[in-house]
């Protein structure tokens, strides 16, 4: 194993400093932003999607497009990144990479960015509408 540079925060340190700038959000919230015009970024990768399904209405963006696609001065946006006061929440499977993700958002001026804290996962707990998927729910 190989020693961290000591000056280094590692991934705990990382997740720790986004999450101290963000107001996550649970379900139910992240529901309510959506019902009230927001956005949520469905950010898994399309073999989690098909397994477990989607939440209807999100917006699926792979993680390595998504600064590409939500920024809205960029050429390739998505065309629901209507601006930089849009509310994003950003979803991952159990709310790890979506902090980071909703991080990166806000640094490029989405200050209304956050995630879904327990991710998909908490969502679909919650009992919340899942389309599509292979897995039966409840499992």
């Amino acid at each position: 194993m190989t020693a961290r540079d000591p000056g280094a925060p590692g991934v705990a340190g990382l997740l720790a400093a986004a999450r101290a700038e963000l107001d996550r959000v649970g379900p139910a919230q992240a529901a309510a932003v959506r019902a009230a015009g927001g956005l949520l970024v469905d950010i898994r990768y399309a073999a989690l999607r098909e397994r477990d399904g989607t939440i209807p209405g999100a917006l699926v963006v792979e993680r390595n497009e998504l600064e590409w696609r939500l920024d809205p001065a960029c050429e390739h946006r998505a065309a629901e990144a209507t601006g930089h006061d849009l509310r994003v929440v950003v979803v991952c499977d159990e709310g790890y990479a979506s902090s980071l993700a909703a991080l990166s958002l806000r640094r490029l001026g989405l200050r209304h960015a956050t995630d879904l804290a327990g991710g998909f996962r908490a969502w679909r707990a919650a009992g919340l509408p899942v389309e599509g998927g292979t897995r039966a729910a409840g499992t």
